[in-house]
C-alpha cells in the first residue's frame, strides 16, 4: 500500500467525477465520485469524502469513504473506521475496524500459489 504521496499515480479530487473504466499500475487515490469499473493489479486508496458505484478488481483496497458494488482484492480489503460499504467483498484478508457501516456478502478463501518453475 501507498507509503507516501509519491506512491500514487493518480488522484481523483473530491470536487472531481468520473464515469467510465479506470485501469491503471500503481496506487490511485479517489476523493470524488466515481461510477463504473476499476480494474488493476494495483493497489486502491478511498479517501473519506469519495462516493464510488463501481465493481473494484484490484490487489488491495483501504476505504475510508463509501462505496457501494462488488469488491475483488487479491491481497486484502482494509474498510476504515466511518467507512461505508454496500456490496460483495472477495479476498483472502478483511480488516474492518469500529464504525464500519458494512452490508453485504464477504467470502474469504485463500489464494492458490502460484505454481514453482522446475529447477
Amino acid at each position: 500500500m501507498a507509503r507516501n504521496n509519491e506512491d500514487i499515480v493518480a488522484f481523483l479530487g473530491k470536487d472531481a467525477s468520473f464515469k467510465g473504466i479506470i485501469t491503471y499500475e500503481g496506487v490511485i487515490r479517489i476523493d470524488g465520485k466515481m461510477e463504473g469499473e476499476i480494474i488493476s493489479q494495483g493497489d486502491l486508496v478511498v479517501g473519506e469524502s469519495a462516493v464510488i458505484d463501481a465493481k473494484i478488481s484490484v490487489a488491495s483496497i483501504v476505504c475510508a469513504g463509501k462505496i457501494s458494488g462488488d469488491l475483488q482484492a487479491s491481497e486484502k480489503i482494509h474498510l476504515l473506521k466511518n467507512a461505508s460499504m454496500s456490496g460483495s467483498l472477495n479476498t483472502p484478508s478483511l480488516i474492518i475496524d469500529e464504525g464500519v457501516a458494512f452490508n453485504g456478502q464477504c467470502e474469504m478463501k485463500k489464494m492458490a500459489p502460484s505454481p514453482k518453475t522446475p529447477s
